[in-house]
């Protein structure tokens, strides 16, 4: 289960280091792709492959989100330091240049440009009621 929100720097050849917490559960390697909030999303080789396998099954009307996840995605190794290399077109697509956050959603971390995260923290924080709400009507 990945959790928590990490700090962390690209360097100058696109790596980005992943919580030590977390390393072992890419020893098999990782898929990365663009996620729709403009930030990217690291998958286990296992988590990608039942997340692929529900996204082909949709119908043709989901082909442009389809398009997105799948073709945007490039699978990546982690180095002996614990570093990743994002591909230059994903870290356009998520406007990453240099600080990153990485936070842990459950089945996959996600990985954001530090001031767009404080921007999408900020915004979703003000609307934290309404959030409140829907999520009590669907029962969380």
């Amino acid at each position: 289960m990945f959790i928590g929100e990490y700090s962390h720097t690209i360097d100058e050849k696109g790596r980005v280091a992943i919580p030590v917490k977390f390393r072992a559960d890419f020893s098999k390697g990782a898929i990365v792709t663009k996620e729709m909030d403009n930030c990217l999303s690291l998958y286990t080789i296992e988590e990608w492959q039942k997340n692929a396998e529900k996204i082909s099954e949709l119908p043709v009307k989901a082909r442009a989100f389809a398009r997105q996840k799948l073709a945007g995605a490039m699978d990546v190794k982690i180095d002996k330091q614990g570093r990743v290399i994002l591909p230059d077109y994903l870290r356009k697509y998520a406007g990453i240049d240099k600080k990153t956050i990485i936070a842990g959603l459950y089945n996959r971390l996600e990985i954001w440009d530090e001031n767009k995260w404080n921007e999408y923290k900020e915004d979703t924080e003000k609307s934290s009621e309404d959030i409140a709400e829907t999520l009590g009507e669907l029962g969380v």
